[in-house]
């Protein structure tokens, strides 16, 4: 039984290989997504760090910098 779903006919080794490739291919896609937005917060955070209190408060008022500062932790100040 185990032998006829790992073999599939004959088209077993094209069925998994596609299948593991896709499953690898999202991993990595994940992955360098993930890096990539890690890095991005990073810098909003250091950029928002510098700002004086009134700055932080004006860009608090704007919409795009109110989404981004309410998905860091600066937004705590």
């Amino acid at each position: 039984m185990i032998n006829e779903i790992i073999s599939m006919n004959g088209y077993g080794a094209y069925v998994w290989s596609a299948f593991s490739f896709t499953l690898i291919s999202f991993a990595v896609l994940y992955t360098v997504i993930k890096i990539q937005l890690v890095k991005e917060q990073r810098k909003i955070k250091q950029k928002f760090a510098i700002l004086n209190y009134k700055k932080i408060k004006i860009a608090k008022t704007q919409n795009i910098y109110r989404e981004i500062l309410d998905n860091t932790s600066i937004s705590k100040i």
